[in-house]
């Protein structure tokens, strides 16, 4: 049953009526984050609402895809506004109320309590279309969201990952039970029906601004192509140490601007050329 009255710091809008909620475990693998990141950006290239619990791991890499992304995000609290958890994630929260919203139904004042987080989930699955589960293992509150999801008649997208990894396990038991196999977001969107609407006036698709960049990132993106380039090349022409630009490269990717291959390879994200 979901709350009669919600409470919001920030601003709901009718678009966030298509939305799609990605969550996931605090915890989470490299490859779970970058998931995360990249699946809420290209949601929010596609004019797609993302919705999570600004929890650690997951949920916040979500959040933090959807905003660099230019798109919009909603964050569902199991505290009171006034009451912020985790408290580190203070800044994320005052960027999702410039570009969405933090919603809860707990009043003004109310702490975190452990059963708080099971029952806010039922908010977050019931307000979106769909619920892409990125990495949970077995005890993940995802899983609980992915439970209310199907009670409320929501699709349910997983993530496959690697087979011998636990916090992978949930992701596994929901696709043995007939989730379905998430693949893109373009894949998802044809399930669902949905197109990608257009993008509003002055951001058109590809032609965005880029998110603040580090100068060690701004040299390695200035010798990015579109075609898939071996990370020695982009370390000579960048003229940077490898460390430095390794590490601009795995921070390029986390936000959604940087593809990688087998073999070492990088390229520009789609969404970016």
């Amino acid at each position: 049953m979901l709350p009669p009255l919600l409470y919001a710091l920030g601003a709901v809008e009718v678009t966030d009526e298509r939305a799609i909620a990605v969550v996931g475990t605090r915890k989470p693998s490299d490859y779970g984050r970058r998931m995360a990141h990249r699946i809420a950006a290209d949601l929010a290239a596609s004019n797609i609402t993302v919705v999570s619990g600004l929890a650690e791991g997951i949920d916040a890499a979500a959040h933090k895809g959807a905003l660099e992304a230019g798109g919009r995000t909603i964050a569902i609290l199991g505290s009171g506004l006034d009451v912020l958890y985790p408290r580190n994630n203070k800044e994320l929260a005052r960027q999702i109320t410039e570009n969405g919203a933090l919603l809860t139904e707990f009043p003004l004042g109310t702490y975190p309590q452990p059963w708080h987080f099971p029952q806010r989930n039922r908010i977050i699955s019931g307000m979106c279309l769909a619920v892409v589960i990125v990495e949970a293992p077995v005890n993940s509150g995802a899983l609980i969201t992915a439970d209310w999801a199907a009670e409320q008649g929501r699709e349910v997208f997983v993530v496959p990952g690697p087979v011998d990894q636990s916090s992978f396990e949930g992701n596994h038991r929901l696709l043995r039970e007939g989730a379905r196999v998430f693949t893109s977001v373009a894949d998802m969107l044809e399930e669902l029906g949905m197109g990608a609407l257009p993008r509003p006036c002055g951001t058109p698709h590809g032609q965005r601004p880029l998110p603040d960049l580090s100068p060690p990132e701004a040299k390695v993106w200035s010798v990015l192509t579109n075609e898939w380039r071996h990370a020695d090349d982009i370390v000579r022409e960048s003229q940077l140490t490898v460390g430095d630009a390794l590490s601009a490269l795995t921070l390029l990717e986390l936000k959604g601007l940087v593809e990688r291959a087998d073999g070492n390879r990088f390229r520009r994200s789609p969404r970016w050329r």
